[in-house]
């Protein structure tokens, strides 16, 4: 991976979005029988992006992974989805977008987000890199997830 270039999407991008969801999301989505962020019609995303701005990472010109996320109050932020390629996984992509977020936020203090229960790799990845604790579980249709919370 070489030094990535971050761009905040636009109605232009629906179609990479799209893109990039379907190819993160795809083995949750054969996993769990259902995944919100897989499959998404280009209305459903172009809904997403005015309600969660995204941002898209490249690297050497290609998109390979997204940021979106809400605010929530005064310094406290939602990330709806971090997802990268699968083909781009496991190069510190993720890292790298979770990291701007919070450079280009620099008034943020409290951060949450939900993952699966039983991704361990999503649950090490959030507490071990960055720190964030669990507050909670609940059902998500069919699906138990954990409820994450960053503050400082």
């Amino acid at each position: 991976m070489s030094d990535l270039v971050y761009k905040n999407a636009d109605i232009q991008d629906i179609d990479l979005l799209i893109d990039i969801y379907n190819s993160a999301f795809y083995e949750d989505y054969l996993r769990y029988g259902q995944c919100p962020a897989y499959g998404r019609t280009r209305e459903s995303m172009e809904q997403s992006l005015k309600d969660y701005p995204k941002v898209i990472a490249y690297d050497q010109g290609k998109a390979v992974g997204v940021i979106s996320y809400g605010v929530e109050g005064p310094g406290k932020y939602y990330i709806g989805c971090l997802g990268v390629k699968k083909e781009e996984q496991g190069q510190g992509i993720g890292t790298s977008l979770m990291k701007y977020f919070m450079d280009e936020h620099p008034d943020w203090t409290e951060i949450t987000l939900v993952t699966p229960k039983d991704k361990e790799s999503n649950i090490r990845f959030y507490t071990e890199r960055f720190g964030f604790e669990i507050t909670g579980e609940e059902n998500d249709g069919t699906v138990v997830v954990l409820w994450f919370r960053l503050r400082r």
